[in-house]
């Protein structure tokens, strides 16, 4: 069953089989609205996220004012990756759109962690859910600080019971 798009929602653009492995994780926390979250097909890296976003996703947005949308790249050790691809989102879809990723690349994250990628989706989900920040710590996602805060202030009231 999918999303209402009428309803406020997110839906989730992963990089690459990895990021979508961690949000099919989140998908497993048990106080979340699985109504209310979709994980889209991976694209196959940080530049075809952008592309779909830009060429797709944003007219759909403009449609639907109840979707909100995560971007999930690998940011590949280059911080000013964010910049670039923050600055491909319309300005009135800035509040409706957020970019995270692991600072390098996703199995980098597995290996410090020692989990797998659906483990580390639902631990970050707990973060989220519990207002904890365990794994959203780690260095590896320290980087997504401020994209997450404004995120969980945007999607947690529909998002989590």
């Amino acid at each position: 069953m999918g999303v209402n798009k009428y309803r406020p929602h997110i839906f989730v653009l992963p990089e690459d089989d990895a990021n979508r492995q961690i949000a099919n994780g989140f998908l497993l926390d048990p106080a979340l609205n699985e109504r209310a979250i979709q994980i889209l097909p991976a694209v196959g890296g940080w530049k075809r996220v952008v592309d779909k976003f830009r060429l797709v996703h944003a007219h759909e947005m403009k449609r639907y004012p109840e979707r909100r949308i995560v971007l999930i790249i690998d940011f590949d050790d280059r911080l000013e990756r964010l910049r670039h691809v923050r600055a491909e989102i319309p300005e009135q879809l800035t509040d409706r759109v957020f970019v995270l990723g692991v600072l390098s690349e996703p199995e980098r994250l597995k290996t410090s962690l020692n989990k797998d990628f659906e483990d580390i989706g639902k631990s970050l989900s707990q973060d989220c859910s519990e207002n904890t920040r365990t794994v959203w710590d780690h260095s590896l996602l320290k980087q997504n600080e401020i994209e997450l805060e404004r995120m969980i202030l945007s999607v947690k009231p529909f998002l989590f019971s």
